[in-house]
């Protein structure tokens, strides 16, 4: 069964039945992906009385309480509330669209002279340029793609981020939504700069108030480099950011 989505007067199409999660789940327990120091996602069975939250303990139903952190734990997305004041930036209110067209691309960091490991503008701008499209989202997916991504504890250990120029780039093409496979797209310690967070969303002087970054997606490696479509799935919460649960549809 094939769909079509439109997309610069161009038709592209999709089977919705063969979705595509890049997410990493959420579960307790200290094997799971974390940085910034991040507590362990915590599930916590809800106690009232003579009632107790789950079956497995003789409750009539499971009733449980989640502790995380969305910055922290998991696949996430957040919105320029991030490093913006305003009450009102929350990515329930900034995120109002949930489908456009991505374009994914493999890209191996670079060892800088300091010793930390940058994801470059002069890498990455190639790939889009070859990929021929005029995608509304970015998805990197840095090499060598190990699966250790998918549990790995990044805090203290100063992760790959991304080049501040290519945050101006990616906004010079109209690059609505980065996802990436990194912990931030800044460095882990910076003295609170984070330059290529405040590049992509132009603050304080133009916020771009729809662009949204997702961060710790894992894009396996039987998923080729292309174009998708991608339904970036989010719960309604009033914060900056959200565990997230971005799906990709390949696109002909």
């Amino acid at each position: 069964m094939l769909a079509t989505y439109p997309h610069q007067d161009r038709a592209f199409s999709f089977d919705p039945t063969a979705p595509l999660d890049i997410s990493l789940p959420l579960a307790p327990g200290p094997d799971q992906v974390s940085c910034f120091w991040a507590e362990p996602v915590q599930f916590d069975t809800i106690r009232v009385g003579s009632f107790v939250g789950s079956v497995a303990l003789g409750g009539s139903t499971n009733y449980q309480r989640v502790h995380l952190t969305p910055h922290g734990n998991g696949t996430h997305t957040e919105c320029y509330g991030h490093i913006s004041p305003d009450p009102a930036a929350t990515l329930n209110r900034c995120l109002r669209r949930f489908l456009f067209v991505a374009q994914l691309v493999s890209v191996l960091p670079r060892r800088q002279p300091n010793g930390d490991l940058v994801v470059l503008l002069a890498d990455v701008q190639p790939l889009l340029e070859a990929a021929g499209a005029a995608p509304e989202a970015l998805i990197l997916r840095t090499l060598p793609n190990e699966l250790a991504k998918r549990h790995r504890q990044y805090s203290g250990t100063n992760p790959t981020y991304v080049e501040p120029a290519l945050a101006h780039y990616l906004v010079a093409q109209h690059i609505q939504h980065l996802l990436l496979d990194l912990p931030s797209v800044d460095r882990e310690e910076d003295q609170g700069a984070l330059l290529a967070h405040h590049a992509f969303w132009q603050y304080p002087q133009a916020p771009r108030t729809a662009a949204t970054i997702t961060e710790l997606v894992f894009v396996p490696d039987g998923v080729a480099d292309g174009l998708y479509l991608l339904n970036l799935q989010v719960t309604s919460l009033e914060l900056d950011a959200s565990p997230s649960k971005p799906v990709l549809y390949a696109l002909s």
